[in-house]
């Protein structure tokens, strides 16, 4: 099979002409007929979005810059409402991977700068301080690149207290897969590979990590159900700089799979480490860390056939609701203007505005209630994949305010001095095309 990536010739096909189409696309969409709101339309439309522009989860940010400025270009034009064109404002605050700083942002954007409608992305420590001042302002609130379960159980009053005291939220949506999702994702590419079925997890004290790890709702009562055998030397803070005690555990279990959900400076530090301490498991499945090229690169050669799950590419099969460009043009509109190489949160940034246009467009005002409720009533085919709240393949209590998109999984690969990921699994969502299988590491 083929790796279904971007090639060489096809980025440098796409010239100036494709960032255009990218703009006027996008304004042209942004001009159709909307209903008029019921107050008056002189007002901008203000959009807030906090991403951690800075830190160490800046890499999940890494294509805002592009998102947001071609957005902003052709919003100039307004939103065609009724008989009226409004103009759309989008302010940008930076959480610098900081969950204090981004319940701070959010708050200044919400008082101070008074915006309709919020956006928010990236890792539980975004998502999270951000939604919960917009359900706590009653501000509506759209929130993406988070597993769900963190975002949602992490949120609660009584985490641990299950579905009878979890509640759910009258502002704020969210959009992403779950850890049921990245769970078989990862073992479904683990089946592949002949393995004692020993595994090692990374689990650090964040949201992520007590979401992954947890003995309920993470990876332990699957992987027992599933056969294998996990050992988790317990939490870690972030930025670490030293894994001898998860490695020596790691190499007295015999693991031969390492999985987790790390923070990318963090695996860099465990991987070199494990190698230079002779730990060289067969496979390393890895949440958050190895996303990005960026990251993968920073291991040299070392990186090669590691694997992660795979959210947004190339070769997802989905079209944009504002412009019509489809996965591969999007990657290739971003790698065109920016010279570097597609990421995943591309898709979820680009998605974000347009689930944002798609409420606006149909929300009869601006009053936080009637927003809030449209989001509810959202359907929208996406560059991601279709977003609809209330769908039936979620737990009861978490249907209302979260909608999941597709996963699959892959595994990077150097080749002529560049890394690839290629999609090895796609059990999970066979709409997307695998373009190879998975090998083992070592």
């Amino acid at each position: 099979m083929t790796c279904h990536k971007i090639s060489s010739t096809h980025r440098h096909s796409i010239d100036r002409r494709t960032l255009l189409k990218y703009s006027a696309a996008t304004g042209a969409a942004l001009a159709v007929g909307l209903k008029a709101p019921a107050i008056a339309q002189t007002r901008a439309i203000k959009l807030g979005y906090v991403s951690p522009l800075t830190g160490p989860l800046a890499a999940f940010a890494e294509a805002d810059n592009f998102i947001i400025t071609n957005f902003k270009e052709v919003a100039k034009a307004g939103l065609k409402m009724g008989n009226a064109t409004v103009p759309v404002e989008v302010i940008v605050k930076d959480s610098q991977s900081n969950p204090n700083r981004a319940a701070e942002v959010a708050k200044d954007l919400i008082v101070q700068d008074k915006i309709d409608l919020m956006l928010v992305a990236s890792t539980p420590e975004t998502t999270n301080p951000v939604s919960t001042q917009c359900e706590i302002e009653e501000v509506p609130c759209i929130s993406t690149v988070a597993p769900w379960q963190p975002w949602f159980i992490g949120r609660q009053a009584n985490p641990g207290g299950g579905p009878p005291a979890w509640k759910g939220f009258n502002y704020t949506y969210h959009f992403f897969w779950g850890l049921e999702d990245v769970i078989a994702v990862f073992t479904n590419m683990w089946s592949q590979v002949a393995t004692n079925k020993s595994v090692g997890g990374l689990f650090p004290n964040d949201g992520d990590g007590n979401a992954w790890g947890d003995k309920a709702v993470g990876f332990p009562p699957v992987l027992e159900k599933g056969g294998y055998k996990l050992t988790d030397p317990g939490r870690y803070q972030n930025l670490t700089d030293n894994f001898s005690a998860q490695i020596g555990a790691f190499k007295g279990a015999s693991c031969e799979i390492i999985t987790g959900v790390v923070l990318p400076p963090d695996f860099t530090t465990f991987w070199k480490q494990s190698l230079q301490q002779g730990f060289k498991p067969k496979v390393a499945s890895i949440g958050k860390a190895i996303l990005f090229p960026v990251a993968v690169e920073a291991l040299g050669k070392d990186g090669h056939n590691l694997s992660s799950e795979v959210w947004w590419s190339p070769s997802h099969p989905f079209k944009s609701s504002l412009n019509g460009m489809s996965a591969k043009d999007l990657a290739g509109a971003y790698e065109a203007a920016t010279k570097k190489q597609w990421t995943q949160p591309i898709g979820f940034a680009h998605a974000l505005f347009e689930v944002a246009v798609d409420v606006l467009k149909r929300t009869p005002d601006r009053d936080g209630k009637a927003i809030a409720a449209t989001i509810a009533a959202t359907n929208l085919d996406t560059v991601v994949g279709k977003v609809q709240w209330g769908a039936a393949n979620l737990p009861p209590f978490a249907a209302k305010n979260v909608a999941k998109t597709p996963l699959v999984g892959g595994q990077w690969r150097f080749k002529d001095g560049k890394y690839d990921i290629v999609i090895t699994d796609n059990k999970t969502a066979p709409a997307i095309p695998v373009g190879g299988q998975m090998e083992a590491i070592a």
